[in-house]
């Protein structure tokens, strides 16, 4: 069920989705830099890859231990979620590794997920776990805002059952996060960085990974389908897929999806 004004509903074909690569265990958190190379994680082979705008595909890391969700901050550094290991890290542009966060209030986070940098700088993250809770110290699957001085974390929102993918409007006034184990889809009003207040349910579907286009309008990873939610008019377009999308990312008017497949698909031209 959705929440939405409108729902309008078109096949993977026909809405110009391809599978560009294959082979890959479970890709996740897709993200493209300034020069418009895709970055994407393999999470059980803990690595991340690299693909160039000219079709080249690499290994950019290895042993990342279990990088998800992945987010460029405003020096080119790539910041990544790294689940397995328990952690937030930052990687330069040498490759040189930096543990930004392990630990809040002296416990360990359970399985960090996805993030979205603020135009402060400041990092928002979700905090789930998935299989096994046995080693769990948090008394809960949180999301937290890591503060740009780096010496300060916060925990933001305290009532969903795992939260999973985030991201913030461009003005850094709004933040979207989907309730993976509620399958609903929330924004809130950021009055200032750290602090939340109006949450409001949009959508009762969205399991995953999210992304914003120049425009505005959210795409959400749900189940064999990406949707397409526009703030201003409250409309969504449905797109469906052959496969489970995990996440998405919207670049120069192309959406990069990654599968529990192991595979990347794309689509040009879905700004509206």
């Amino acid at each position: 069920m959705l929440l939405a004004g409108g729902l309008v509903v078109a096949g993977a074909q026909e809405q110009g989705f391809e599978r560009v690569l294959e082979g890959f265990r479970f890709t996740e958190g897709p993200v493209v830099d300034a020069a418009g190379n895709l970055y994407f994680t393999d999470i059980p082979e803990s690595k991340i890859y690299k693909y160039t705008p000219g079709g080249d595909l690499s290994v950019y890391l290895e042993n990342t231990g279990g990088a998800n969700g992945l987010y460029f901050d405003a020096g080119g550094n790539l910041v990544a979620c790294a689940g397995g290991a328990r952690q937030v890290v930052r990687y330069d542009a040498d490759g040189g590794k930096t543990v930004l966060l392990d630990l809040f209030e002296g416990k360990k986070l359970n399985s960090p997920n996805d993030l979205w940098i603020d135009p402060d700088g400041g990092i928002y993250f979700t905090d789930p776990r998935y299989g096994n809770t046995e080693s769990m110290e948090l008394d809960g699957m949180d999301v937290y805002y890591f503060h740009p001085d780096r010496g300060k974390v916060t925990r933001v929102i305290d009532n969903m059952t795992r939260p999973n993918g985030i991201i913030g409007s461009h003005d850094g006034k709004k933040l979207y996060v989907v309730d993976e184990g509620e399958d609903e889809f929330y924004v809130f009003d950021i009055k200032k960085p750290g602090r939340l207040e109006n949450q409001t349910r949009l959508l009762y579907e969205g399991a995953d990974g999210i992304s914003i286009d120049d425009k505005g309008s959210i795409y959400v990873t749900a189940e064999k389908s990406i949707l397409r939610y526009d703030p201003r008019s409250g409309m969504v377009q449905r797109y469906e897929l052959e496969v489970r999308p995990t996440n998405v990312v919207w670049h120069d008017d192309v959406l990069w999806v990654t599968t529990h497949t192991g595979e990347i698909w794309k689509k040009v031209q879905v700004s509206h």
